[in-house]
């Protein structure tokens, strides 16, 4: 019986909050983005990943919040398509592989042409950041700005 109440009260919560909302994840090839939406979606990492040609979509539902995630290839060849996935969303997170030196110049010129589209103004971008091998954190964000 008390199951049944508990189901019954968290259907009625659910009537009154549930939350939806979209994200963009994009940055250069092999910095993470799938990795990131596997993580979140299941829990589990693996090593053994294909790159993204095009883009991947996924639905994750966390308690009353379901995040359609769009996971945009990195290569140069579909950094065109950035532009068009970020429109309308709620966020954009900006992958960095920061122990990759020899790319941080290129993501950094990538993260500011895609910031200087107009139909972007006013979207939350957060760079995300992994390991402790990399960069340091105030050093990847001075050489993104």
């Amino acid at each position: 019986m008390l199951a049944l109440i508990n189901r019954l009260l968290d259907w009625f919560r659910s009537l009154f909050w549930k939350e939806e909302m979209e994200l963009t994840l994009v940055g250069l090839q092999y910095s993470g983005k799938t990795t990131f939406v596997n993580v979140i979606a299941s829990g589990q990492f693996s090593e053994d990943m294909i790159p993204t040609v095009g883009f991947n979509m996924r639905k994750v539902t966390k308690g009353n919040v379901t995040i359609k995630i769009w996971d945009i290839g990195g290569q140069p060849r579909f950094r065109s398509m950035w532009e068009r996935y970020c429109r309308g969303v709620n966020a954009i997170v900006y992958m960095v592989d920061a122990a990759d030196r020899e790319k941080i110049e290129a993501s950094r010129n990538e993260l500011h042409n895609l910031l200087d589209k107009p139909q972007l103004q006013g979207i939350p971008v957060r760079k995300a950041h992994d390991i402790t091998a990399s960069l340091r954190i105030n050093t990847t964000l001075l050489f993104l700005h």
